[in-house]
């Protein structure tokens, strides 16, 4: 798939998408051709000439904006649609002559190609034309079809080329852009930080220290008390509460860091997550390879939250974590078929979104009310 259309369509559509650059390069050397005349008629004007320019670039967006359309829809190129504005229009619609041009003559070639095709097969209808000539004439023709396409393929990749050199944004605008991403990342990777470091402080007060506080009181009672058999019951008791604090200091340990990934993959490890699950969990990990340490521990996490939102607030009866790898990319799926109503900007899952974030990767949650609920995350494993 190529976003959400059949890689078989793509060659026509690019066909098509060369086809219509003909015609809209039509359009656009009339609007230069008209443009040109009437800047020599009232270049000595200088109030016709300021409406002039401003009547130029008006159309010149206009134009272009048919053309960001052209190229989204048949070329799969999409072109942020500010970084463009007036005479830098007009420079775009000057050069996309050229690839008009170049279609032009390419698909007129294919037309006579296509007339020369249906003479050559009226002529061997007839008898005219010799079998051994037929072949010939067929395996030429076919060199020759082949050749056109490839120019009208080469043709697609010049014109979104120049779009994307005329259109898209400058090499400043990228770098600019990046460092801005990169500010805001830093701050809500600081964020995220900072809040995890608030979940453990609340899990180790409101859990771990409040176990052994009562596990303090308990061995106390049983110092003090004069009969055996109460002493052994209150200290089978704490034995009990000292092996529930260690589980929990382990699973207070694990949400800081998976540790298991040191020596397990993904994969292992969220199996073992998923045995202590409340709502049961399938996993299916294929990755050819192991990730970075930082995407393991990411996605580890990413899962965790979607599986504790799912027994907490879903209602789930299933959830399915799929992690696979593709086109540089480690893909991850987590599906539950609970009630839904998951919100993305809530502070989990806007937390997980800056982790994954910072790692260039993207996190997005499909919960509508009444359910599913999908969290795809992708992160470059390159």
């Amino acid at each position: 798939m190529v976003g959400d259309r059949p890689v078989s369509s793509r060659p026509l559509r690019i066909a098509v998408g060369v086809a219509l650059g003909i015609l809209t390069a039509g359009v656009g050397a009339t609007f230069l051709a008209v443009t040109a005349v009437a800047g020599c008629l009232v270049g000595a004007v200088p109030p016709a000439r300021r409406r002039l320019r401003a009547t130029i670039r008006r159309y010149a967006s206009t134009l272009v904006r048919y053309e960001r359309r052209r190229l989204a829809r048949f070329h799969d190129v999409e072109l942020p649609s500010a970084t463009v504005a007036g005479w830098r229009e007009v420079g775009y619609l000057a050069v996309r002559l050229l690839p008009g041009a170049l279609a032009l003559l390419a698909y007129g070639l294919l037309a006579v190609g296509a007339v020369l095709a249906s003479i050559v097969l009226l002529a061997t209808v007839r008898g005219d034309l010799g079998v051994t000539d037929a072949l010939v004439q067929v395996v030429v023709g076919a060199a020759l079809f082949l050749v056109n396409v490839q120019a009208v393929a080469s043709v697609g990749a010049l014109d979104v080329r120049l779009a994307r050199r005329l259109l898209g944004p400058s090499r400043r605008e990228l770098l600019e852009d990046r460092v801005r991403e990169l500010v805001v990342s830093r701050a809500g990777v600081i964020a995220a930080v900072d809040a995890e470091r608030q979940r453990i402080e609340r899990d180790l007060h409101d859990g771990l220290q409040q176990r052994l506080v009562a596990l303090g009181m308990l061995l106390g009672r049983a110092r003090r008390s004069r009969d055996v058999a109460r002493t052994a019951e209150l200290l089978a008791q704490a034995h009990r509460d000292v092996q529930q604090a260690v589980v929990e200091l382990r699973e207070v340990a694990w949400r800081v860091y998976p540790s298991a990934l040191e020596d397990a993959g993904l994969g292992q490890v969220l199996e073992l997550v998923a045995q202590g699950s409340d709502v049961p969990v399938r996993v299916r990990c294929d990755l050819p390879a192991r990730p970075a340490g930082q995407v393991e521990t990411v996605l580890y996490f990413v899962a965790c939250e979607a599986l504790t939102n799912a027994a907490k607030h879903a209602a789930a009866t299933l959830v399915t974590v799929e992690i696979g790898a593709g086109e540089g990319l480690v893909r991850m799926t987590v599906h539950d078929d609970g009630v839904g109503g998951a919100d993305p900007a809530g502070r989990g899952l806007s937390g997980l979104a800056r982790r994954v974030g910072a790692l260039d990767g993207r996190l997005r949650v499909d919960s509508p009310a009444g359910g599913p609920t999908t969290v795809l995350v992708e992160l470059p494993c390159g």
